[in-house]
Parts: structure tokens; sequence; C-alpha cells
């Protein structure tokens, strides 16, 4: 499961990285993602933008949104299978960058959050699912999903899922009319040798706190 995330990276560099204009003026650094909340994704209904949908994928028959942290990831391994995944997975994907995400581990104190970042810190994209709902007095809302797939030999030692990372010659791919075959094959493990995990604050588990002390190594 992937229930938790960073993306605090400075506008120049997100437009560098990701090739997108920014809106500063919506967009900010967060430190603590959490499902239900307005986040960055380059969808492929605007690529060449940074926007902002809520995170917890919505169906289009949903009655309600109140249910959506329950839709927050979706499993590559059943993707075809699940109704509310298949569509968007064929249709609209996107991406969802960020610097870092967040597990816990059990330990005999309790479970202890450790955060995964990429060698160096730098920035990456986890592959995503979206969709549109309306409301019935005709609100709008765009949100998403984080596929997980099976974990490498880093995750492993914390958690037995983790997100799907998108190495960046894929991201395009991603977000292109690919054929389902190949948009299959990119649902995979990120190599383990190119990840590193160290502990944090346990203040990463109140959503409400996002302050940039939470990604320091404790």
């Amino acid at each position: 499961m992937c229930g938790r995330y960073s993306f605090a990276v400075e506008d120049e560099l997100i437009k560098e990285r990701f090739g997108v204009s920014v809106r500063s003026a919506v967009w900010k650094a967060r430190y603590n993602c959490a499902p239900t909340q307005d986040l960055a994704v380059i969808s492929t209904s605007d690529p060449l933008t940074l926007s902002l949908y809520r995170w917890g994928l919505i169906p289009p028959w949903a009655k309600s949104r109140g249910t959506t942290a329950a839709m927050i990831n979706a499993r590559a391994e059943t993707i075809l299978e699940k109704p509310s995944f298949k569509t968007p997975f064929r249709h609209r994907r996107c991406l969802v960058p960020a610097d870092g995400f967040y597990e816990w581990k059990k330990t005999e104190k309790g479970k202890s959050p450790y955060r995964f970042i990429l060698n160096g810190g730098v920035p990456f994209a986890m592959a995503g699912i979206w969709d549109q709902w309306v409301s019935p007095d005709g609100e709008i809302i765009r949100s998403f999903a984080i596929l997980t797939t099976t974990p490498n030999e880093l995750m492993k030692e914390i958690h037995d899922r983790m997100p799907v990372i998108l190495p960046r010659e894929h991201e395009k791919t991603w977000l292109e009319n690919t054929p389902e075959p190949e948009l299959l094959r990119l649902l995979v493990p990120y190599p383990a040798q190119e990840m590193e995990a160290y502990p944090v604050s346990r203040e990463v588990n109140k959503t409400w706190i996002d302050t940039p002390d939470l990604v320091s190594r404790l």
C-alpha cells in the first residue's frame, strides 16, 4: 500500500524534470500528502500542466465521494479485473510526482515510519489512474489512485507492497496511447539498488502536520 508521500520540489525543478507548467498560485510544496487531499498530478487530460486532483478514486457511478479513501491504491496484478480501475487504466492514466513516500514498520514499540527515496533524493513519478465524478449538484471532481506492486528487496523489510515507480524514460509511455501489454510490463518493482530508506518522525502519522522537518532523518 502507498498511503502517504511527499512532493516538495521547487517550481523550476518541476518544470525542468517533468516538462510541465506550474501555477504557483494553486500548487504548493507538500511534505505529508494524504488521501482525500487535492494533490499534484500530470494527466492524460493535460500532460503539459501540473494539475490538482483529489487522492482517492471516485468512479463515475458513485453516489457520493464519502468512501474514496478506500480507493487510494490499485493493485497492478488485478488492474484489469476491477470495474473501477480497468477503464481508467486503459484511457485515463496519470503521473503522480513525488520526492519520497512513507511506509510503517512494525516494531515492539508500535509502528515506526520510514521514508523511501531514490538515490540522491531526485524527484520521480508514480503510476496513477484518474477518473471524473459529477456530484448531484453539478460539481466536477477529478480524482486519482496510485498503482502498487510487489515489494523490492529494500521495501520487503518494511511492507509487502510498494508504489509503481516509473523509470524516467517510461513516463511519456504511460501518458501516451500505448498498447495494453506494454503498459502492463511497466507495473513492476523499482530496482532496490536505486533507492534508500531511513526512519522519520512519528509526527508524519498526523495528516494535519505538513512541515519540512517530517522528511528529516532520525
